[in-house]
């Protein structure tokens, strides 16, 4: 129970990646704020399995692509929760495209939810933890393609590598204040987002070619790492990007 007392608001916590870390978080003795933009079913769901483990639970609805939005939800779940102590930036979405078909609306789709969604429930949240003179954790959920160039989603790695240079930038500068910032990039995990792929024997195959372990990623992968990284045990790691991905960044191949 390394993070008993503590409280976490995991973004995009109504399925896959963020469903398990808030379920693993609160397994560790946190008290957690589900988000969900569309799925009031998973974050359901979710804040049962919170209970469950024995914990108190909240939720926040908002469109993360919206900064007034992103403001309002993390500001109530600060209120909700009588405060936060992590940040699990977890929301994000992708879209395919050539990148000569990209069009603006698609771009700011995905850029305004992956990166700006982050940067400012980031900020809120950073506001909260100076005013109340308290340490922080930040978790920013990237992906391999922070380094690992992914033709037909060029938007989604601009996103990506937006948020590898923010999350060391922030470490930088939250530092002397006690907040930690790290991100985990998982590699190609088994989750909703990944559904046509599931169904696509041929392909699913090449990429288990590209991966040394021989298998997808499971959510509980990455959600051992969150809990790590929220945990004392990492009180002395930020600017760091951890990649969960069965050694795909180091023997792949874009088919």
């Amino acid at each position: 129970m390394k993070l008993q007392g503590k409280v976490g608001l995991v973004t995009g916590s109504s399925s896959g990646i963020g469903q398990a870390i808030a379920v693993r978080l609160a397994n560790e003795g946190a008290d957690i704020v589900v988000h969900y933009s569309h799925n009031r079913q998973g974050a359901e769901e979710t804040l049962d399995r919170v209970k469950a483990a024995g914990r108190q639970g909240w939720i926040v609805q908002a469109d993360l692509s919206l900064t007034h939005e992103t403001k309002n939800a993390v500001s109530q779940a600060i209120t909700d929760a009588g405060g936060l102590d992590i940040l699990v930036n977890n929301a994000g979405i992708e879209k395919r495209a050539a990148f000569w078909e990209v069009t603006e609306e698609d771009y700011d789709t995905v850029v305004d939810l992956n990166l700006k969604g982050v940067f400012f429930a980031t900020q809120t949240v950073v506001k909260h933890l100076l005013a109340t003179q308290r340490p922080g954790k930040i978790i920013n959920i990237s992906s391999v393609h922070e380094d690992l160039p992914f033709p037909g989603f060029a938007p989604y790695c601009v996103s990506k590598g937006g948020m590898r240079m923010l999350t060391r930038n922030l470490a930088v500068e939250l530092g002397p204040y006690g907040i930690t910032i790290n991100a985990i990039a998982p590699g190609a995990i088994q989750t909703p987002i990944n559904r046509d792929l599931l169904n696509d024997p041929p392909k699913l195959d090449a990429l288990l070619d590209q991966i040394p372990l021989k298998r997808l990623g499971q959510p509980h992968d990455v959600a051992g790492l969150a809990a790590f990284l929220a945990s004392p045990d990492a009180d002395y790691i930020t600017a760091a990007t951890y990649f969960v991905d069965g050694g795909l960044t180091w023997h792949y191949e874009e088919q």
